[in-house]
């Protein structure tokens, strides 16, 4: 008899920042049974799946997701009902159709990743296999962490207004040493902050330091100087990625740097990104231009990604039909994948196949609104991507990932990949 979905049920929680999400809870026809809790998002591009809230400002201002529950509790588990479970495609196409709308915008793109996860765990769990070995798409792999260390933009209350300042822990022997270097340089950059008599502007959404500096400029050399101080080599051990969230300090045509007192051109932006590769270990670049400036990517790229990641966030929103314009234009070399931006897990798949198919790396990553569940580290090892982005050390819906990931290196043996970066990427900035 084939495994059947029984029953759905999905109600309203509360993420990392205090705002409704949902839960769903997925029930088999063997009697298995699992949830899965869904991320939200801060930052976020105006090409994303829509996120569908009640509108109703007597509650939590509008930001409720009663709504997307009852979608999941009604209409969407009597279509589910009797569905097969082993087949996640044909459930996330059925989900899509069901919606019928390009951004997912009738049911919400919370409804249906709700309902795509939780079978996927249900799945697991009847099979009595690690979530991971579930998903695989045939080569998992431990990832490399891009862990946030810094905050500014929308993450921070716009102290700055680049939005995180992170580590890539590369050259270690383990996930484990990776970690524990994390640990170390996190807590030497509070130490530096706080030696500077810099004001912190609290803890950032992601859970990294949100201090007051002078300039963008001035984060990167904090982290330097706290990788520095925590014994570690900058480049060859520890290297920097910068997630600049351009998009949201850009406005009528230019870059504003409020906190500077500057703005740039688009040509300007890539002239200062390319300035910081040389004088620090920045190996990733993040959004660092607007959703929308093919123009100015393409240059970022003819300049920079022959010894640099390109990332697009915003730019890609783990959209297949961007990327493959972005592929065609020449822009970025690298998709960040985000589960909550298209809605399904088939098409996160998707994704990570075209990015793959042509030479692009990919970086899963988590949302600046988290919850507890663990799926994204499982995820990451699935997909064989090589890297994630969970956020800093510190809060329990990043430690979560950063738990199960140790998990999955002590329990099921997977190896780790932080070598292969430091040839990769790093191989290319030596030559």
């Amino acid at each position: 008899m084939p495994l059947t979905i029984y029953s759905l049920h999905a109600w309203e929680i509360l993420d990392s920042r205090g705002r409704p999400t949902l839960a769903v809870e997925a029930t088999l026809s063997d009697g298995a049974s699992a949830t899965a809790q869904v991320p939200s998002g801060a930052s976020t591009g105006t090409h994303e799946a829509v996120e569908l809230r009640d509108g109703d400002p007597k509650r939590y201002g509008g930001k409720g997701t009663l709504r997307a529950a009852g979608h999941v509790n009604t209409e969407i588990a009597r279509v589910a009902a009797g569905r097969n479970a082993d087949d996640q495609a044909a459930l996330d196409a059925e989900l899509i159709a069901l919606d019928g709308t390009a951004d997912k915008s009738r049911l919400g793109a919370n409804a249906l990743l709700g309902v795509s996860c939780a079978v996927a765990r249900a799945v697991s769990h009847s099979r009595r296999q690690p979530l991971y070995q579930t998903l695989s798409l045939g080569s998992p792999r431990l990832p490399v962490p891009m862990i946030n260390i810094l905050s500014g933009g929308l993450h921070a209350g716009a102290n700055i207004e680049f939005q995180d300042f992170l580590i890539i822990p590369h050259g270690f022997d383990s996930f484990a040493e990776a970690l524990e270097a994390t640990v170390k340089i996190h807590g030497a950059a509070g130490s530096l902050i706080r030696r500077a008599g810099h004001v912190l502007n609290g803890v950032a959404d992601e859970g990294g330091w949100g201090p007051l500096l002078s300039s963008n400029q001035a984060a990167l050399a904090l982290l330097t100087d706290a990788i520095v101080e925590s014994g570690f080599q900058p480049g060859a051990q520890v290297s920097i990625a910068i997630d600049v969230a351009a998009s949201h300090f850009y406005e009528d045509g230019r870059y504003r740097l409020t906190s500077e007192g500057r703005s740039l051109t688009s040509e300007e932006m890539v002239d200062l990104l390319a300035r910081w590769t040389r004088e620090f270990p920045v190996v990733s670049i993040e959004d660092g231009l607007f959703e929308d400036d093919w123009d100015g990517w393409r240059v970022l790229t003819e300049k920079l990604a022959d010894k640099t990641q390109i990332v697009g966030d915003d730019f890609f929103t783990t959209n297949e039909s961007r990327l493959r314009r972005g592929i065609e234009a020449g822009c970025a070399n690298t998709v960040l994948v985000k589960m909550n931006q298209i809605g399904t897990l088939s098409e996160t798949f998707g994704v990570c196949r075209l990015a793959k198919e042509n030479g692009y790396a990919a970086v899963v990553s988590a949302r600046s609104g988290e919850t507890e569940d663990s799926f994204l580290a499982d995820l990451a090892t699935a997909t064989g991507a090589g890297q994630i982005k969970i956020g800093s050390i510190t809060r329990s819906e990043r430690l979560a990932k950063y738990n199960r990931l140790l998990e999955l290196e002590s329990r099921h043996g997977l190896a780790w990949q932080g070598r292969d970066f430091s040839t990769g990427i790093l191989g290319r900035r030596r030559g």
